[in-house]
């Protein structure tokens, strides 16, 4: 298949490139660069740079181009940045995406996998969380991944758009080629490497007083690989399934505590912990249901722990120390 992916350069959409390059597709990769690294994006995919708010170039890259069909990743997504710039979520995660969909419908393209996220749940009242959960989203972020969502089954019933959306939570790990790597960064294990190499005195623990096993938030991580895996699954059956949104989730998460003793055991390094008080709006805990997407998909986590988790990432992180820099 001939598939444009949206969001190539970033962390998940790098390695969902290689995983359809490896499959045999052709690959045009398009990302903005804002926060994706151009050396992320595989050597073989035909690389576009451009936003999907300039709604002309983008019709214009689909010109010709006889797409089979989309892989939807790119997206704003730091969540803390939505709390207090919501306008600049809305607009790149729905303008942009309606943008997208309407230069799909100019150019006839009718398959779309949508690279979501279980943030538009919220705080769920029972875990683990289902598809069919209530959608309370806490934030701008949700909201606006949410309201795309919504947005997809309109364009099915007035263009024929097949598509599935594919939610998960905490993306982790890496591949040989491509791993996570942003500034400022964000996330608890590659803030932990941070430590780690030296690069930041300490690390924050927020919240140690939880109603969990160790007192610490407990949060699902699915291996990048397995993210990716899904969207291959999602895209080679989406004539059959079209329609449908998907958890991915291992079924049981991590505590922060746990991940951090992973990190020490891994590396071999000491990283200083710091405990602090909770941040307002963090649930306990956030683990979604992956049985519908194994039942239907026949997805499978491969790289379900996290200890190998944890391995492949700072495997990845020790070969590139300055990330994509080097």
């Amino acid at each position: 298949m001939k598939i444009l992916v949206t969001g190539a350069a970033g962390y998940v959409g790098s390695v969902v490139t290689e995983h359809l390059i490896n499959q045999g597709h052709a690959v045009t990769a398009l990302d903005s660069l804002k926060h994706g690294h151009r050396a992320a994006v595989h050597p073989k995919a035909v690389f576009v740079q451009g936003d999907l708010l300039d709604e002309a170039w983008l019709r214009s890259v689909f010109a010709g181009a006889s797409f089979d069909a989309v892989v939807h990743l790119a997206a704003e997504a730091l969540i803390d940045k939505s709390i207090w710039d919501p306008g600049l979520f809305f607009r790149a995660n729905v303008v942009g995406g309606l943008n997208l969909l309407d230069a799909m419908a100019a150019a006839k393209v009718t398959r779309l996998v949508f690279s979501s996220t279980a943030a538009v749940y919220g705080a769920p009242a029972t875990l683990p969380i289902t598809e069919d959960s209530p959608c309370v989203p806490v934030n701008s972020y949700g909201e606006s991944k949410l309201a795309f969502e919504r947005v997809l089954e309109w364009y099915r019933v007035a263009h024929g758009l097949r598509y599935v959306s594919l939610r998960y939570f905490n993306a982790a790990g890496a591949t040989e080629l491509y791993g996570e790597y942003h500034v400022p960064e964000t996330h608890l294990i590659p803030i932990l490497f941070e430590a780690a190499l030296g690069e930041r005195p300490e690390v924050n623990l927020y919240g140690t007083d939880y109603d969990t096993p160790d007192g610490t938030c407990v949060r699902d991580y699915i291996h990048v690989s397995d993210i990716a895996h899904a969207h291959v699954l999602a895209l080679t059956q989406i004539d059959r399934v079209g329609g449908r949104a998907y958890n991915m989730g291992n079924g049981a998460g991590y505590s922060n505590r746990k991940v951090i003793d992973t990190v020490r055991e891994i590396t071999g390094r000491p990283v200083k912990v710091v405990p602090a008080a909770r941040r307002p709006g963090d649930p306990p805990q956030l683990v979604a249901s992956g049985d519908r997407i194994r039942q239907e998909l026949g997805w499978q986590p491969a790289f379900p722990q996290i200890h190998t988790i944890v391995e492949s990432a700072w495997k990845w992180r020790l070969r590139h120390r300055k990330g994509y820099a080097a």
